[in-house]
């Protein structure tokens, strides 16, 4: 086993190979490390999250002399999935196998797979052949799709999946299937779970397209408090996120910068968890009853009718009266908090909407009302600073440094990592709240070629591409990832990607140089 630090309160374990994988998952998953969050298994590898660096470093120094015993396996079940074979890559990775496509087609459907690990997405599960004699390597393709249609049966390395839900990914597309993956309703959510077999069952036509969006949410009580009466470019409800189900494929999600969410709550009397909402392009809010109001985040300018107000300061709205957020003049998102705490449907015990897998309620439009619950809670006495932590130039446009510790994959790169370092990169349009897509005049070349298994990622973690531009997982991150991370910003810089729009300027700097 090899340890590498992911950050400062992550951990990535190297492994042998699956089986070892699994022994290790379930030892840590039953009896986990002091402040250990999550526990994510891959190919060859398991990802071990904590709640602060001091538990990540002391778990470091336990499993230099931690063996763990052989997996207890479970009885498994057969899932069918029924596959229409209209994928857009069939024909291409029949001829990259020296295959006709009728060949593919017989060799998905006769192999017997099972459910290795969770990951990725909730209700992705990575299947690998129960023969290993029976495997192919399919390579992933070289620049991953923007999205990828729910439904859609996918190979990639030796594994095959189907994606529950609308999202991005690189795997090559076999067919499609109606056969739901994911209900977050059901007890256990994900349809196909470790240890199961699955068999693929090809078919003429499927009587309907899946629809991901279709599952139902619970809808809490709530009190009238605001009306939306412009939603802006975004707005989204977001807490502090459902950490702890990565098995399922579930990232943490929550709000992209925690700092300014939980400023917010704090300003207007709420616990930090709370509910808010997440806010790009600006906002207009009318009271329907006297409540606390605050703002944080962007640089945005505030108005109570015609009044200005200040950024992480809270304010008394009267009923009736507007609050009104200008777009951000720097900065990405803005959080607003109302006394009380937003009520919004919940799913794995949060409201938060992750923007990859769906979990979590609608964005909010023009014309929802906004619910709290019936809380006394007190104001504070306005001494708050704003936790913005980004800055604009001269010319206007959005600049910041973002902290970061070298890996877990950094030998992929060779010297080009320095050259990582000394770049000045542009967020790209195509950034959302997943990921900021970088880009220069240059690229980052790989010294080490072939394909690496999947393994768990965390928020910060930078992977290369082998188009040689970097991505920066922000909060909705995949849970797994094929492309190698070349460092890991740090959780206390997250929330200052989180407030870069398209066209800022970041920098990556080494921790402690």
């Amino acid at each position: 086993m090899q340890i590498y630090p992911v950050g400062t309160r992550a951990l990535l374990l190297e492994l042998e190979d699956l089986n070892q994988v699994m022994d290790y998952h379930a030892a840590l998953s039953s009896r986990p490390l002091k402040n250990q969050v999550d526990c994510i298994a891959a190919a060859t590898t398991v990802l071990l999250t904590f709640a602060t660096p001091d538990s990540t470093r002391a778990a470091s120094e336990y499993l230099q002399g931690f063996t763990p015993p052989s997996a207890t396996k479970s009885e498994a079940r057969t899932v069918d999935i029924d596959v229409l074979y209209d994928g857009e890559d069939l024909d291409d990775v029949a001829q990259s196998q020296g295959m006709s496509r009728e060949a593919l087609i017989e060799w998905h459907t006769s192999t017997e797979w099972t459910a290795a690990f969770g990951g990725f997405a909730p209700g992705f599960s990575y299947c690998a052949p129960s023969d290993p004699a029976q495997a192919l390597e399919i390579p992933r393709r070289p620049t991953p799709r923007t999205a990828v249609p729910a439904g859609a049966v996918a190979i990639a390395g030796n594994f095959s999946a189907v994606y529950p839900r609308k999202s991005p990914g690189g795997w090559q597309l076999l067919g499609t299937t109606n056969t739901p993956m994911w209900d977050s309703l059901a007890e256990p959510p994900a349809l196909v779970q470790p240890g199961d077999r699955v068999r693929y069952r090809a078919v003429q036509s499927l009587p309907e397209v899946y629809d991901a969006d279709s599952t139902p949410r619970r809808s809490p009580a709530r009190l009238p408090r605001m009306e939306v009466l412009d939603a802006g470019l975004l707005t989204l409800f977001q807490d502090l996120g459902r950490p702890g189900f990565g098995d399922l494929g579930v990232t943490p999600s929550g709000a992209a910068d925690q700092a300014s969410a939980a400023t917010a709550n704090i300003a207007v009397g709420n616990p930090r968890q709370s509910t808010v909402l997440e806010n790009i392009g600006g906002m207009e809010l009318k009271a329907l009853s006297d409540t606390v109001v605050c703002v944080t985040g962007a640089a945005s300018r505030v108005y109570l009718g015609q009044m200005r107000v200040q950024l992480a300061r809270p304010v008394l709205v009267t009923a009736g009266q507007t609050v009104r957020i200008e777009p951000a003049s720097y900065g990405m998102r803005n959080y607003i908090a109302v006394r009380g705490g937003l009520i919004a449907d919940s799913e794995l015990g949060s409201s938060a909407t992750d923007v990859l897998s769906g979990l979590g309620p609608a964005p909010v439009q023009a014309g929802d009302i906004l619910g709290v619950l019936p809380r006394s809670s007190g104001m504070t006495d306005g001494r708050l600073i704003n936790p913005l932590r980004v800055s604009h130039d001269e010319s206007g446009t959005t600049t910041a440094t973002l902290r970061c510790v070298l890996g877990p994959r950094d030998d992929w790169f060779g010297e080009h990592v320095q050259q990582f370092l000394d770049t000045e990169w542009t967020v790209s349009s195509s950034s959302n709240r997943v990921g900021l897509r970088l880009n220069s005049d240059l690229t980052i070349e790989r010294v080490v070629t072939g394909e690496l298994p999947s393994e768990g990622m965390v928020a910060g973690s930078v992977q290369i591409p082998p188009n040689g531009e970097p991505v920066l997982f922000l909060r909705d991150h995949a849970v797994t990832g094929g492309y190698p991370v070349i460092a890991t910003v740090l959780e206390e810089d997250i929330d200052i990607a989180a407030q870069l729009p398209p066209g800022s300027s970041v920098r990556f700097k080494v921790e402690g140089k």
